[in-house]
């Protein structure tokens, strides 16, 4: 994990598109393995290219399987019958439990001397259960640290003639996966009984129908027992294709069902062998739109456009609940997923991640041993307007996350990937997103293809230029929120000289800017709770207002309260940095300018009509010495870059810059 890295994600307005989903991870893992240990060649497409599957990968070259990539992510593994021809290695499989748990086993009962270690985490995922079972076969294994926990020392086993095994199913359903896949390599008759509840029973699902892929067909009694016969070989299909991912679905699909959709996943459907693909049905009990084919899912918001809290036992689908969890942020009342006790011991402890990060943006959390619950946000506290009005409220309590603190991942790729659903209506910053590449490396970049985020139209431009007046007319066409971002230096200049802060006092001025308690409602603003006016336009508080604006630490301390006004349906922002700095990512950018002569004869006529005494002589000679500092200045000076629109008002009335305003955005509306 590396905290100094992170991503942030805008806040988000609505998801609509496609996406191919990687390979399944699960699969991927399984069919590797399961090819080495065949008789033949086998080719494997679509496979899953990610840091558990790459450790997989290096095992089995470790162990002397040759492996050849075709490109376009397929492989060529020439399997090995099961007899690995290294005999004595170290192996170094990171945090990938799928590649963990079944090379224990394969090399537990193959006749040579192992090492196998991984990071931290994977040292305190408990392993126990496996080994005992596979020491109930005779295998000779050894823990280098604490008992039940890796690295592991594997020795040539002493084979027993046992009949059967016994192994817990309530901890993680990748003990009896990894049985099951090595059982073979015994060539006789050997049943595995389990004991308790069998958690993540679709996971074995998949287990079993991978084996009978490569040949091999277990017999069972329900889920309490499952006999592999004598004889058994695996034998290679020639050919095999990884589906689609369907935990990797999930996040798509909650997108599309909080952000109005369609959004649309392919590479898995109705004829998916992974029990996640049932994410979706879960999900329509939430109220989401589902459509299904062979393979693709598609979702879409519930008609009437709010999610509705579920009470799931969650069983089934037990990494896909995860995404539910924050899905219940949007819906109307309080979501409980239970029997997820196996989220403990996964890449993090789950429960106690996802209830700590939850709690981050604003939620109501309970958490217990095997359960969650989860109370969904108000529309209010999730950013989402429930009017079109241009009146906007900043205030350093009312956003539900400060992002300079984000969402810490836990090295956990699920918790990275859940998160970002957490963007629709709030900014966010995901910490450690290269964690992702576990199972999904593309995801952030696929992720922004099908989202869409709050648009902004900022205009920037000289003092003076009628770019505020332009502004505000543009937001009150639209219905967006407005941000006047000078009155925020003009705030902080009024509260800087009421509290006797000098103003080249950067520090001070900067700690005092994340003080200021500021609202703003249509004309009206409110500093500290008292209410500010004309004041504000007065040239001394302009001329304060220019001074503070070139501090870079000032500049620093206000972006995130800037940052803050972006709520759906959208912002008009004025300033002189809104499409370089602050919102670099705006869906329009206008440089707004007039000439200096013009520029200060309405600043006159403004001034006059308040009753406020000006000489246009005065005021041109000011404009221009600010005019002098702003494109001078270090911290982001005044300039038109490449991407803004030019919009010169020396012969245009307000009318006519409006109207351009307005056609440009509807170009790139999204």
């Amino acid at each position: 994990m590396n905290p100094s890295e992170f991503i942030n994600l805008p806040p988000l307005l609505s998801a609509r598109g496609s996406v191919r989903l990687p390979g399944s991870k699960s699969i991927s893992n399984r069919v590797l393995l399961l090819a080495a240990l065949s008789g033949g060649t086998t080719i494997v497409r679509d496979l899953l290219r990610s840091d558990d599957t790459d450790r997989m990968l290096e095992g089995l070259q470790t162990l002397g399987v040759t492996v050849e990539s075709l490109g376009n992510n397929a492989y060529k593994v020439t399997g090995c019958g099961g007899d690995f021809p290294v005999k004595n290695a170290e192996l170094f499989l990171g945090n990938a439990g799928t590649a963990f748990r079944p090379l224990t086993a394969a090399l537990a009962l193959s006749g040579g001397s192992y090492t196998l270690s991984g990071v931290a985490r994977m040292h305190e995922r408990p392993i126990g259960d496996l080994v005992d079972a596979l020491r109930g076969l005779g295998a000779d294994i050894a823990y280098l640290a604490n008992d039940g926990f890796p690295p592991l020392q594997i020795k040539p086993a002493t084979l027993s003639g046992a009949a059967s095994v016994s192994v817990r199913g309530d901890v993680s359903s990748q003990f009896l996966t990894a049985l099951l896949m090595a059982l073979p390599l015994l060539g006789r008759t050997v049943t595995v009984e389990v004991i308790g509840e069998l958690i993540s029973k679709p996971y074995i699902e998949i287990t079993l129908a991978m084996m009978a892929r490569f040949g091999i067909v277990v017999l069972r009694d329900g889920w309490k027992s499952f006999t592999v016969a004598a004889g058994s070989r695996y034998v290679a299909p020639g050919e095999i294709y990884v589906e689609g991912d369907a935990s990797s679905a999930s996040y798509f699909l909650a997108a599309g069902a909080i952000g109005g959709g369609p959004v649309r996943v392919e590479g898995v459907g109705r004829g998916s062998i992974q029990g996640d693909v049932r994410f979706a049905g879960e999900l329509a009990k939430m109220g989401a739109q589902i459509e299904m084919g062979d393979n693709w899912i598609e979702a879409r918001a519930p008609v009437n456009g709010k999610l509705q809290a579920i009470d799931l036992d969650c069983n089934h689908i037990p990494d896909a609940a995860m995404t539910l969890a924050v899905a219940a942020l949007f819906a109307n009342g309080t979501t409980t997923l239970r029997n997820i006790a196996s989220w403990r011991v996964k890449e993090t402890d789950r429960i106690h991640a996802m209830a700590t990060e939850l709690r981050k943006v604003g939620a109501l959390v309970e958490e217990g041993a095997d359960y969650i619950r989860i109370t969904g946000l108000s529309s209010e506290e999730l950013g989402v307007s429930e009017n079109r009005s241009a009146a906007s409220i900043l205030n350093p309590q009312s956003s539900i996350l400060n992002p300079a603190a984000g969402i810490d991942t836990y090295d956990d790729h699920r918790m990275a990937m859940c998160f970002s659903l957490a963007a629709f209506g709030n900014a966010i910053r995901i910490n450690d997103p290269r964690c992702v590449a576990k199972t999904f490396p593309d995801y952030f970049t696929e992720f922004a293809k099908v989202t869409q985020s709050v648009p902004v139209i900022a205009i920037d431009g000289p003092s003076a230029s009628g770019k505020g007046t332009v502004a505000q007319r543009v937001a009150n066409e639209l219905g967006f929120h407005y941000l006047d971002s000078g009155a925020l230096y003009r705030l902080l200049a009024t509260a800087a000289m009421r509290d006797g802060v000098a103003l080249d006092d950067e520090v001070a001025l900067a700690g005092l800017a994340s003080r200021m308690d500021i609202v703003f409602k249509g004309e009206q603003i409110w500093l500290d709770g008292a209410p500010v006016g004309d004041e504000l336009r007065g040239e001394a508080c302009a001329a304060g207002a220019s001074k503070v604006a070139a501090l870079h630490q000032v500049r620093a301390a206000l972006l995130a309260k800037q940052r803050d006004f972006r709520k759906a349906p959208g912002l008009v922002t004025d300033g002189r940095d809104m499409g370089s700095v602050v919102f670099p990512d705006a869906t329009l950018k206008i440089f707004l300018t007039a000439s200096a002569q013009i520029r200060a004869e309405r600043r006159y006529k403004q001034l006059k009509e308040k009753g406020m005494d000006a000489k246009i002589a005065d005021l041109l000679q000011d404009i221009r010495a600010r005019d002098e500092r702003d494109t001078q200045r270090s911290a982001a000076p005044l300039q038109q870059y490449p991407d803004a629109s030019l919009l010169d008002t020396t012969t245009l009335d307000v009318d006519q810059a409006v109207k351009f305003v307005l056609n440009g955005y509807q170009c790139k509306a999204p």
